[in-house]
């Protein structure tokens, strides 16, 4: 799994493909990149519509061929790997400002599941509510009246902002 979102522009090279020791300044030590990692499985790259152009490009390239450089190595690294992602961006409209290349989504987009927003699905609410409540280090108690309150509102921060109520 790979955030494109939380990684910063310059690093996502090395996260996504390696780098080789002494590739660039404080690359002290190999490293090993996500689509070497997720050789004969599955990587998850989230947020993949922030990718910069470059970036896209080169994962195309990689998508394509099942082969890609780490940054600073002449020896290919061939790998085989399914590639799942997502976005909340609005990939029509980054295609049409020239944000993200048409041929990579084309690429990416073999099946596309469209989740609806949470005010769509309120009886959702419930269930992840229940969900939260699982996984809470602290114990928490919702009552009836208010999940019914919960789920009339809007919530315009989906999923994550019902994440962070129950919090």
């Amino acid at each position: 799994h790979l955030n494109c979102s939380e990684v910063a522009e310059n690093l996502l090279e090395s996260e996504l493909f390696g780098h080789e020791k002494g590739a660039f300044t404080g690359a002290d030590q190999k490293k090993i990149g996500k689509l070497k990692l997720a050789h004969g499985g599955t990587l998850f790259l989230d947020e993949v519509a922030t990718m910069p152009l470059s970036m896209q490009q080169k994962l195309l390239k990689a998508l394509d061929e099942k082969t890609f450089y780490p940054v600073g190595s002449n020896a290919p690294v061939k790998c085989e790997f399914t590639l799942i992602s997502a976005t909340c961006e609005d990939v029509a409209e980054k295609i049409q400002k020239k944000e993200f290349r048409e041929d990579l989504y084309f690429r990416l987009s073999g099946f596309n599941i469209h989740l609806k927003s949470l005010a769509e699905r309120p009886d959702d609410v419930d269930l992840l509510i229940r969900n939260y409540q699982r996984k809470a280090t602290r114990r928490f108690v919702i009552k009836p009246d208010a999940v019914d309150l919960l789920k009339k509102y809007n919530w315009p921060g989906n999923v994550r902002e019902l994440s962070k109520v129950c919090e």
